[in-house]
């Protein structure tokens, strides 16, 4: 959302809880520097989770094209930006989506824009991941989808165990990725470089 776009009701509300937390730090929110951070920060809140406003489902349905094509469609290398529910802390990475069509096919940006709106809310990796899978099983009914995502958790490296260097991935499968062969092909696929 840039400035000149429209906030979901509340930001003023939202604004002034920030106010009070800023407060409850021990800072003063009325100096220079922190004057309009209590409005930035529900402005910033606002658009990274904008996906509880948003209906992956009508995404997909608003770019279904029938095609008798039934190879493996593959998005891979798709980069996401969520904030983790237990502590509100980022979690970054890439998704990387394949599906086998059953008639129908979509149009390969609707794939990134399905993962951008389950990763604008407050989230878990593995319902993340679940979500999207589910999404596209449930919108274009192909022979199979399978989803890995690959991610870093801020929550891990800037508290707590504080390392640096851990991904974490997940993956959920369905239908023709329940066969081992066909999911090998898709990490293969994946692994492979242009």
């Amino acid at each position: 959302m840039a400035d000149n776009e429209t906030y979901r009701e509340g930001l003023e509300e939202l604004a002034d809880h920030y106010r009070r937390i800023l407060q409850l730090m021990g800072e003063d929110p009325t100096r220079e520097g922190l004057l309009k951070t209590p409005m930035r920060v529900a402005k910033a809140m606002q658009f990274l989770t904008q996906g509880y406003e948003q209906d992956a489902h009508e995404v997909l349905r608003g770019a279904l094209f029938k095609e008798n094509y039934s190879q493996m469609v593959i998005v891979k290398d798709i980069d996401f930006f969520s904030l983790c529910e237990h502590h509100m802390l980022p979690f970054y990475g890439k998704a990387h989506v394949a599906y086998i069509p059953n008639g129908y096919i979509t149009g390969l940006s609707k794939i990134a824009r399905v993962v951008d709106i389950y990763s604008h809310r407050l989230q878990v990796q593995e319902r993340m991941t679940l979500q999207i899978k589910e999404c596209i099983e449930q919108t274009l009914r192909p022979l199979g989808v399978m989803v890995v995502v690959e991610a870093r958790h801020m929550c891990m490296q800037m508290r707590g165990v504080e390392k640096q260097n851990s991904i974490t991935t997940t993956s959920e499968f369905s239908g023709a990725f329940n066969q081992a062969k066909t999911r090998q092909e898709f990490m293969n696929l994946l692994h492979d470089h242009l």
